[in-house]
């Protein structure tokens, strides 16, 4: 495994856990680039492996980014088109946060951009690639859960507060239909504001990996920040009690997608 960049931990399930944004590591070379406010990498998805300690029921395989997303983002196209045409959003190497603050004293070129692609972005992809095709040799299917968080209100990307619980299926085409309201369903349970294919879809790691025609059903779960941790603010503190429910919901989702690809999966054998 790529020391630094990716690691992962392989369970016994058909279950990947997906987390490409908790990592706020910046290699040398790109933390000389980034200015102040760039090196504080505010737009991390915090406490991720924390969050889904929940899942070690499961007997996930977990694949974890180390580096910041400020390095290279894990979920955009490699080719650098825009997962949300028309809208507001960051690129593959991001120029600025979320909110629209600029984060590099001089933003990287494309030379740099592509190093960045073979260096940092393969590394991650290959290692998740290869998880996806050793749960499905070992089950004869993959759920694959892409785990995200992010700040409630950032009126640059979205009006208003942001609902807690923010499902993708890139529109109902990387899962089954059955898959997808599975976990619909679960998270109707839950007390949690919601929303299904809202402002967030699913990003490229959904959208690309996603296909249940291939036995791999991708969903993306994007949770506003103030859902779990004491602050959306510096230091980005965990707050245990808090999530408390919102672990609660997200197990009862996980297990009801996983319940309901198994059944997809046996009724084609």
């Amino acid at each position: 495994m790529s020391a630094g960049i990716v690691s992962v931990t392989r369970g016994a399930s058909p279950l990947v856990l997906s987390m490409p944004h908790p990592g706020t590591g910046l290699p040398a070379e790109v933390a000389a680039q980034l200015n102040a406010r760039g090196k504080q990498v505010e737009d991390t998805d915090w406490h991720m492996r924390q969050l889904y300690s929940f899942a070690e029921r499961f007997q996930p395989t977990i694949v974890e980014a180390s580096l910041s997303r400020f390095v290279i983002d894990l979920n955009r196209d490699p080719a650098g088109v825009s997962l949300y045409p028309g809208q507001a959003t960051t690129e593959l190497v991001p120029t600025t946060t979320f909110s629209g603050e600029a984060i590099w004293t001089m933003p990287p070129g494309e030379t740099e951009i592509e190093r960045r692609r073979k260096a940092y972005f393969q590394p991650y992809h290959d290692a998740l690639a290869a998880e996806i095709a050793h749960a499905k040799a070992q089950h004869g299917f993959c759920l694959l859960w892409d785990c995200h968080s992010i700040k409630s209100a950032i009126p640059r990307l979205f009006p208003g507060t942001l609902p807690t619980l923010n499902l993708g299926t890139n529109s109902g085409r990387s899962a089954a239909a059955a898959v997808e309201a599975a976990a619909v369903k679960a998270m109707a349970g839950s007390a949690f504001t919601q929303v299904v294919n809202g402002r967030f879809k699913g990003g490229w790691i959904t959208r690309h990996y996603g296909h249940p025609s291939d036995h791999v059903h991708a969903l993306q779960m994007e949770i506003a920040l103030s859902a779990y941790l004491a602050d959306e603010a510096p230091p980005w503190t965990f707050d245990a009690a808090r999530a408390a429910s919102l672990q609660s919901a997200l197990s009862a989702m996980i297990e009801a997608a996983l319940a309901a690809a198994s059944h997809i999966e046996r009724t084609k054998s």
